[in-house]
């Protein structure tokens, strides 16, 4: 009994085959471009094994079996993508209403000398070091360069103790937000 496949060339193939496998493909992914690629995919691999394809028993159910694969593969990573994406949107939803709680509890009619006292309060309670270089570049306006080398420390060090102070920073003023931009900007 011959193999009628011996005797189809990969045109003849990807001719036949691609239409049905597309239409087969769809009805999982649902979108037609991630099927047409889905299948275009299939027939590269099917091209780099062609010296294979006289081996195989029967083309339709291995192609069909291959697109199933890929389907499934496609389907598990959109799912994960698709979770990432939800606990990424989840997360800005909770730093959206933490700020939205923020700024409808932030109490507007602090008078100067509370707001002064409240940051006093907050910068004091860095270490020392960390609240020198604070001061330096926040209060006195001094770029890192300029505290590395007034302190004697590298541009580094200087820019880790001012992301140290500005997350203390940000604890010790959760109730008062809005006072954090008075330092940083």
């Amino acid at each position: 009994m011959t193999n009628p496949q011996l005797n189809l060339t990969f045109e003849d193939i990807y001719m036949k085959y691609y239409p049905k496998l597309v239409r087969f493909c769809k009805e999982y992914v649902l979108a037609s471009e991630d099927a047409e690629n889905i299948v275009q995919d299939c027939f590269v691999y099917l091209w780099e094994q062609k010296d294979k394809i006289s081996s195989i028993h029967n083309l339709n159910a291995f192609l069909f079996w291959l697109v199933k694969n890929r389907c499934i593969d496609f389907l598990r990573q959109k799912i994960m993508a698709d979770d990432k994406k939800e606990n990424m949107q989840n997360t800005f939803i909770q730093e959206y209403t933490f700020k939205l709680q923020s700024i409808e509890l932030f109490d507007n009619s602090l008078s100067d000398n509370e707001i002064e006292q409240i940051i006093e309060k907050a910068i004091n309670s860095l270490p020392d070091k960390c609240r020198d270089i604070f001061i330096l570049n926040k209060i006195e306006g001094l770029k890192y360069d300029e505290i590395a080398q007034q302190m004697n420390l590298s541009p580094n060090t200087v820019r880790n103790q001012i992301a140290i102070a500005l997350k203390k920073m940000k604890s010790e003023l959760k109730d008062y937000i809005p006072l954090l931009f008075f330092l940083i900007s």
